[in-house]
């Protein structure tokens, strides 16, 4: 690390850091929080010129204590008239946030962009946000580590900091805690950080928020993450050429979209990563042999993540390689055929009410089973909470992160909420960008820095087929009907 000063106009910024570890880019973001002056604007005098984005500090001389010159002309505020019609951009920053409908984007720092996308679909769920908010500041529990605890500090202040601005943020504090935490992200190719797989900080970052959130947690909701994308399976483990069979039962975060030549969507493809074959020993033929495993969800969570599995090793070329095979998915997700007999049962009165609701809308009668039943007074509007982005609680959590007064129930019914898609031809190369529901119902593309206003009818286009930008990871937000 580096303090220097710096002279802007008739401002002068003290003890300004430079980490020479990341690229002058970052360096300038710091400086577009400090003065307002976006990065493609500012110039910065240094040894040699103008400092570029993507050079090398090593090479320019910067010395402890220097003093450098930006120009560059800041952001223009409009400041509301004494009287008359008050526009959005005389609003406070915290009420501009509002008014947009959607929170900052995320400055790219360096091939960060798997991080940025990542951040913006898990910051898409209100619950994940309420139980952050209520994450203890005073200290870390005795269960979890202190880089763990940092990391999730980290994640509760962007998080904060993303609701409340108007203008990018860059997640600088946010990075460099989960380098440390999980080094594999701070991997360095000719002196600029390599790009990384969104899956892998997706799944990194939910086990130590995990881990976390635990240790926190009340008594009667001791696992917040579980609660929210959990999903209990359970498992028949046979082997066909000796006859042995037996069960298992684990909870995973998400579910795997298997792509083969007989998918062509995501129905099909969930249903070839629910089974596997495993080789392992055989007792009763004293060696090892092929064993069949045929999985089943038997507990749902409140939000359900479909990982595609588009990447895999390729030898040839030493990288992964990617299935640009197109794989459609829906904006209604109904995982009712993927479930265990005991869930299905649990499911059949909440999901028939829902059919008779929907029914109604369509001007059809009532099914006689649930015909002259209080149930039938539910209004639909209460099993929408994912359609409309509302965040009514469910079976396990409220949107302030405890067990609910009211329980509600599982249909089985899941409504798209995020799409995280990549473009290119590697899990390691390539761009990530987040695609997300608000709460209006709009969705909204994050590019990065940039976000921008999307039709819903063009996120399920995002389905592959060719380079453009294809889902790689999604997310579903139950529907839900109260007991």
């Amino acid at each position: 690390m580096i303090n220097v000063s710096v002279k802007w106009q008739k401002e002068l910024f003290k003890a300004v850091e430079i980490d020479t570890t990341q690229p002058p880019y970052v360096f300038k973001c710091q400086l577009y929080d400090l003065t307002g002056v976006p990065p493609e604007r500012q110039k910065i005098m240094v040894k040699g010129g103008l400092l570029k984005d993507d050079a090398d500090w090593s090479t320019l001389g910067v010395k402890e204590g220097q003093k450098l010159m930006m120009m560059g002309t800041a952001d223009e505020i409009v400041k509301a008239p004494e009287k008359g019609t008050v526009f959005v951009e005389d609003l406070p920053e915290e009420e501009q946030a509002i008014n947009l409908g959607h929170s900052a984007g995320l400055f790219n720092l360096g091939n960060t962009c798997y991080m940025n996308s990542t951040v913006q679909c898990l910051h898409s769920v209100p619950e994940l946000k309420s139980a952050l908010i209520n994450y203890s500041h005073s200290g870390r529990s005795n269960d979890v580590d202190q880089t763990s605890h940092t990391l999730t500090v980290a994640t509760r202040d962007l998080f904060n900091e993303l609701d409340k601005s108007v203008k990018p943020v860059a997640p600088m504090q946010f990075w460099m805690v989960l380098r440390k935490k999980y080094p594999q992200f701070g991997q360095l190719h000719n002196n600029s950080f390599m790009q990384q797989d969104a899956e892998e900080c997706w799944t990194q970052l939910l086990y130590t928020l995990s881990q976390s959130l635990r240790s926190s947690g009340s008594s009667e909701n001791p696992d917040t993450v579980k609660a929210l994308f959990g999903v209990d399976l359970v498992s028949r483990v046979h082997c066909a050429e000796s006859g042995e069979e037996s069960s298992e039962t684990e909870s995973v975060h998400s579910l795997k979209c298997h792509i083969s030549q007989e998918v062509n969507h995501l129905h099909e493809g969930l249903k070839h990563g629910l089974k596997s074959e495993l080789e392992k020993n055989s007792p009763s033929l004293g060696r090892s042999a092929v064993y069949v495993k045929e999985s089943r969800i038997n507990g749902l969570p409140r939000y359900l993540t479909i990982q595609f599995v588009r990447f895999f090793w390729k030898r040839e070329s030493n990288q992964k390689a990617k299935i640009l095979r197109k794989v459609d998915y829906p904006l209604e997700l109904d995982v009712y055929d993927l479930c265990s007999e005991d869930l299905r049962k649990k499911l059949e009165a909440p999901r028939r009410i829902l059919r008779d609701e929907e029914g109604k809308k369509l001007g059809l009668k009532p099914s006689e089973k649930s015909s002259g039943s209080k149930d039938n007074d539910i209004k639909m509007s209460d099993a929408e909470g994912a359609s409309n982005g509302s965040g009514e609680p469910s079976n396990a959590m409220s949107d302030e992160g405890v067990q609910p007064e009211k329980e509600t129930q599982l249909t089985g019914v899941y409504d798209l909420v995020a799409v995280l898609t990549h473009k290119g031809r590697s899990a390691d190369s390539g761009h990530y960008v987040a695609w997300v529901k608000q709460e209006s119902g709009k969705w909204i593309e994050y590019d990065d820095d940039s976000p921008i206003p999307q039709r819903e009818e063009d996120i399920t286009k995002l389905s592959g087929g060719g380079d453009w930008h294809m889902a790689y990871i999604c997310l579903y937000k139950a529907r839900v009907l109260p007991m």
